[in-house]
């Protein structure tokens, strides 16, 4: 199972969950090995047994190791699950059962056709490997993860506005990383206009990787023709609301499993506010500027009770800076009353 999930993290983050798969023969000696590459491609099931026709192997009677249940629902390929009976698979190994109704079923399927099929293996890790697919297609909604960077006393930007750099280099590359595994990055129109952000997932040298997110603006007013959003990068989504749950759903329909929060306090205010943020992630720099702007704007929050609690699930040191990992610990907007956020002037128009 630990092979089928390094075989996994081989395929792209999309709209579609990485899943690896093993084959092995009654003594354990591997048949064939598959991931899956990206929609509209074989799934790792049929990849490892396409795998193992390459190598000349026989497999009837063999066991599938297989980080997600198999499918069960035809879209732009076949079910696993046939395939797998139609080769003659004995028996089948899952780590995480398949939470999305319309392609659960594999693992019923197969037992109902006499397969020896156990589930539940290594599930935390295959859990870790799915990452905000899981979530996503759990709540019918992209995970949503805010981004800051700021001062060690929560600023985003001295009084002049100058922003550029609060945290290192190293916090940067990091950060780029981070873009690299998103569906899209989610600013504000006042950050698009303050700013003029690239939006970008970039290497070390400065270059774009294969993998550019959605960069998407918020808000009623214009990106302009010579923004650099409208340059080299991912496509360019306009979506002339203030709703973060309306965000959301545009995101959802366009089959984006993890949104990046990045700007501005407004903007952040507006999803903690909604309960739609899942994660923050903190960049952290050993600076003091004692005024500026801050990174979240005002929540409506007038005592230390109302507080939105976070839990904390990594600290990463990223050369002189930072990074806090935290989940929010307050129930969801649909589950508790959250604060409603105030739209700054900026915002607003």
């Amino acid at each position: 199972m630990r092979r089928a999930l390094e075989l996994a993290h081989r395929g792209p983050m999309g709209p579609n969950p990485r899943v690896g798969c093993v084959l092995l023969d009654r003594d354990g000696a591997v048949l064939g090995e598959g991931w899956h590459r990206g929609a509209g491609t074989p799934h790792a099931e049929v990849a490892a047994l396409a795998d193992a026709r390459e190598r000349g192997a026989d497999v009837h009677g063999a066991t599938a190791v297989v980080t997600l249940e198999p499918c069960d629902h035809a879209g732009r390929t076949g079910p696993c699950s046939t395939a797998l009976l139609a080769a003659g698979i004995a028996r089948v190994v899952v780590s995480v059962e398949d939470p999305n109704p319309v392609a659960a079923g594999g693992a019923r399927r197969l037992r109902e056709a006499g397969v020896d099929v156990l589930t539940g293996v290594l599930d935390d890790e295959g859990l870790a490997a799915l990452g905000a697919w899981l979530p996503a297609v759990r709540h019918g909604r992209p995970f949503v993860t805010l981004k800051t960077a700021t001062t060690l006393d929560g600023r985003i930007a001295a009084v002049d506005g100058t922003s550029r750099w609060i945290t290192s280099d190293v916090a940067r590359r990091h950060a780029h990383a981070l873009r690299a595994d998103v569906g899209a990055i989610v600013v504000g129109t006042g950050t698009a206009l303050t700013d003029d952000p690239s939006l970008t997932a970039r290497t070390e040298d400065g270059s774009l990787v294969e993998h550019q997110p959605l960069r998407v603006v918020v808000g009623h007013r214009d990106v302009p023709a010579g923004s650099r959003l409208r340059g080299p990068g991912g496509e360019l989504v306009t979506v002339r609301t203030h709703d973060p749950a309306q965000v959301l759903a545009v995101l959802h329909e366009r089959e984006v499993r993890h949104v990046l929060v990045e700007g501005g306090p407004t903007l952040a205010a507006a999803f903690l506010a909604a309960g739609l943020v899942d994660e923050v992630h903190a960049y952290v720099a050993p600076v003091l500027l004692g005024a500026g702007p801050a990174a979240v704007g005002d929540l409506g929050i007038t005592t230390i009770t109302q507080a939105l609690r976070l839990e904390p699930s990594t600290v990463v040191p990223l050369g002189p800076d930072v990074l806090v990992v935290a989940t929010v610990r307050n129930a969801p907007a649909d589950e508790a009353p959250a604060p409603a956020a105030r739209p700054s002037t900026e915002e607003e128009h």
